[in-house]
């Protein structure tokens, strides 16, 4: 059962082998992969640490957010199955690793490049991440 800001509860759905843009089915809904769940200071409050949101990233657990492609009927015993993934998806820890990478090495570039071509990122992410490969290139 859900405990604390999540919508699905998941068994084998890591965040090393989920795609940003990644199509997955459940019932007879599909839903895509659209960007990491980041901590914010209320998890911080909501245990009581200062160190909460640095263990929750190092965790490399953080989840995932997904959008609503097709509505549908979802059970509680039905299974998410991939639909599609574009080739040059990333995957969701990879996204959360960039994101809090302080300096870009030549792979880190090429994988922010990559992350720009996802569509299914929202723009605040692309934003995010076309700024770090400015800073990175100058």
């Amino acid at each position: 059962m859900g405990a604390f800001g999540e919508s699905f509860t998941t068994d084998g759905l890591l965040e090393n082998t989920v795609f940003v843009g990644g199509k997955l089915s459940i019932g007879s809904a599909e839903v895509v992969v659209t960007q990491p769940r980041l901590p914010c200071y209320k998890l911080g409050i909501r245990f009581e640490s200062d160190e909460m949101v640095k263990r929750f990233l190092l965790s490399a657990r953080t989840g995932f957010y997904v959008a609503v492609k097709r509505e549908g009927s979802v059970a509680g015993e039905d299974q998410f199955t991939l639909v599609d993934r574009d080739r040059d998806s990333v995957p969701v820890s990879e996204i959360t690793r960039l994101y809090v990478t302080k300096k870009y090495g030549a792979a880190d570039l090429a994988s922010a490049r990559r992350a720009l071509s996802i569509d299914a990122l929202p723009d605040s992410w692309k934003e995010y991440f076309e700024e770090r490969l400015r800073r990175s290139t100058v």
